[in-house]
């Protein structure tokens, strides 16, 4: 069984930074994709970024540049280093494994994926 913990969300100033943390267990990390969603106030889950299991990167336009994905094989951990924070970013997210081992296409999808961690909060003030 797959279980991903989430950390590192908090309370910071527009501007600031935040480095987000997903360690995961249950299956040999680095066979899968994994990727960050988030869900702002009354919005809907939205993608944020994805970084397969050749390390191809992908990001949604509204982070692009500001944000960036990476993992540790090593250590099965994912990272999403967010930058230059807008109260915009204000969200749950969420880091997701991909349900195929060795897939090599895009990631943005929600259907892609078939593990959720339990989201951590990102409250950006402005």
């Amino acid at each position: 069984q797959v279980q991903l913990v989430e950390s590192g969300g908090g309370l910071v100033q527009a501007g600031d930074s935040l480095r987000l943390s997903c360690v995961a267990s249950g299956r040999t990390f680095s066979d899968f994709g994994m990727g960050w969603f988030r869900q702002r106030p009354g919005k809907g889950r939205e993608f944020v970024a994805f970084i397969n299991w050749i390390h191809n990167t992908d990001y949604a336009n509204s982070v692009k540049g500001r944000f960036t994905i990476s993992r540790d094989n090593a250590k099965s951990t994912l990272y999403l280093q967010m930058n230059s924070l807008h109260a915009e970013d204000t969200a749950m997210y969420y880091c997701a494994m991909s349900r195929s081992r060795y897939f090599s296409g895009s990631l943005s999808r929600e259907y892609a994926f078939d593990s959720w961690g339990q989201g951590t909060q990102v409250t950006v003030a402005s």
